[in-house]
């Protein structure tokens, strides 16, 4: 089994830093520090080593340091299989994020390539009980850690159904400026269909029944089965126009799949049951997308659990330790107080974070 892991991070006027450095050695992390003292913020900054927005889903403006606002920049070097690669994400004022991979501008479809990061945030604990746009969010991150494509074909998808949704509320019915669009999107929706089934599939098969219950998962969607195969795909667009029409929106693709779950060993749905089991359900679920990662990959994935131990007993919080440990994956973890890590001991790295006059501040610490 390879490596996958940062073993530098830099970070220049990004949130609360004006700059910080974290070496690392491939060991969980462990980060301890009081509310608001920038403890999110460095799981954050990992985060954006991977596609996307980040675990806070913040836009490249909110990032930047104030009062300075000079924009900010990111540096890693991560260990990846057998390979080092020095990474670089920045952004200054009024300008997106770019990527740069061993000094060369890149995508950041190309960041998934060389990392897979997974996290969990607290924000998150209420997925089984809220809208299927943050279950279908979390089925893509899950989706993306396996292929790295699956966010282009996103991409297409989105693009063409925006179009088609223009030409849906202007009430245009002409059928000839619909085609182009309907096949572009039953083209990229048949591949996003197909890489959810996947992933599903490699989860279900890492799935184990420990000390965080097993979860059944399933895909729904919301106005019934939905075509997997992309002429049936491209056909139900069409015949579904005149009721899209009315509604001024496409009411049938994988944009309006849901994930569902439901807790194996008790047969009820996650939405059903309690906060603390919901919470459970969801940490199975990343060490479970974790689990099948090292096997897909070749390495575990890095884990980012922000605050993930406040809520769990002493006994299922050593359980999670020993299994981040198991896996040998680099997982950064935060909490508010040192006793939250006591179970890992010397299996980590410990850091304190601190706040002094609005500024970040990263110092070792002992277990």
């Amino acid at each position: 089994m390879g490596t996958l892991c940062l073993t530098r991070l830099t970070l220049s006027h990004f949130r609360s830093y004006r700059r910080g450095v974290v070496e690392a050695d491939g060991r969980p992390v462990a980060i301890h520090g009081p509310n608001g003292a920038g403890k999110t913020s460095l799981l954050e900054a990992v985060s954006l080593f991977s596609p996307g927005r980040g675990l806070r889903r913040a836009g490249a403006e909110d990032l930047i340091r104030r009062p300075e606002a000079l924009g900010w920049k990111l540096t890693g070097v991560l260990r990846s299989l057998h390979n080092v690669h020095e990474l670089e994400t920045m952004a200054e004022p009024g300008t997106a994020r770019t990527v740069r991979i061993d000094g060369k501008a890149a995508s950041q479809a190309a960041l998934g390539r060389v990392a897979r990061i997974l996290w969990l945030v607290p924000s998150m604990d209420r997925l089984w009980i809220e809208g299927a746009e943050g279950r279908r969010r979390f089925l893509d991150r899950m989706t993306l850690s396996f292929n790295p494509a699956h966010a282009e074909a996103s991409l297409a998808y989105e693009k063409a159904m925006r179009e088609r949704n223009r030409l849906l509320k202007d009430m245009v019915r002409d059928e000839h400026w619909y085609v182009a669009l309907e096949s572009q999107m039953a083209e990229a929706g048949a591949r996003i269909t197909a890489h959810r089934a996947e992933a599903l599939s490699l989860i279900a098969a890492a799935t184990s029944d420990t000390a965080f219950p097993a979860p059944d998962l399933a895909m729904s969607h919301a106005e019934g089965e939905l075509p997997a195969d992309e002429l049936a795909l491209k056909a139900a667009l069409a015949d579904g126009r005149r009721r899209d029409l009315a509604a001024g929106r496409t009411l049938i693709g994988p944009h309006r799949v849901d994930l569902e779950a439901q807790w194996a060993a008790k047969g009820i749905a996650a939405k059903d049951a309690s906060t603390g089991e919901q919470k459970a359900l969801l940490i199975s679920l990343i060490l479970a997308n974790a689990r099948a990662l090292a096997d897909d990959f070749g390495a575990p994935p890095i884990l980012l659990l922000d605050e993930v131990a406040a809520h769990l007993d002493a006994d299922r919080r050593a359980a999670l330790y020993d299994e981040v440990c198991a896996l040998k994956a680099q997982a950064w973890m935060t909490g508010t107080g040192p006793e939250l890590f006591a179970e890992l001991g010397e299996r980590a790295q410990h850091l304190r974070i601190t706040d002094t006059a609005g500024e970040s501040q990263i110092e070792k610490d002992t277990p």
